[in-house]
């Protein structure tokens, strides 16, 4: 029986969207489409928060050169973060950053853990059910389950 939720499960914990569009496509219910694309991306938001630390001192063991300190993408971190803080890199995680750099640029921020899951959990449960909700109303995909 819980195989038949892995499939939605372990997507989310890579790219969110999958987990939903998943779910819809196997015939789950709602409640239970949304509640495992929010585990799975809690999940990857929990590892990546406690183990985010040793991870960039793992990257940066590996790294020939030192990481250039203004990069297009650090800049664009940066504007994003002075602009809206964590409540936009949260609301921004599922569809662009994907959990995993969501919580990581979270933590290069240094943003306490407790407010990280916190937000993340908020833009999880809003993600997913704006997502989860608006998939199962298109007919046409019930129409591919039926």
């Amino acid at each position: 029986m819980i195989i038949r939720y892995l499939p939605v499960y372990f997507p989310s914990m890579v790219k969110f969207f999958g987990g939903p569009i998943a779910g819809a496509l196997l015939g789950l219910r709602w409640w239970e489409t949304l509640g495992l694309s929010v585990a799975g991306m809690m999940t990857s938001v929990l590892l990546f928060a406690f183990l985010g630390p040793q991870i960039q001192k793992l990257v940066g063991c590996f790294r020939k050169t030192k990481p250039k300190l203004f990069s297009s993408s650090t800049r664009r971190a940066v504007r994003i973060w002075g602009r809206f803080g964590m409540g936009g890199i949260a609301l921004l995680t599922p569809p662009i950053f994907m959990p995993i750099g969501g919580t990581l640029l979270a933590v290069s921020f240094k943003v306490p853990r407790g407010t990280l899951l916190l937000w993340m959990l908020g833009s999880a449960i809003i993600w997913g059910s704006i997502l989860t909700l608006g998939l199962y109303q298109i007919p046409w995909i019930r129409g591919l389950v039926a």
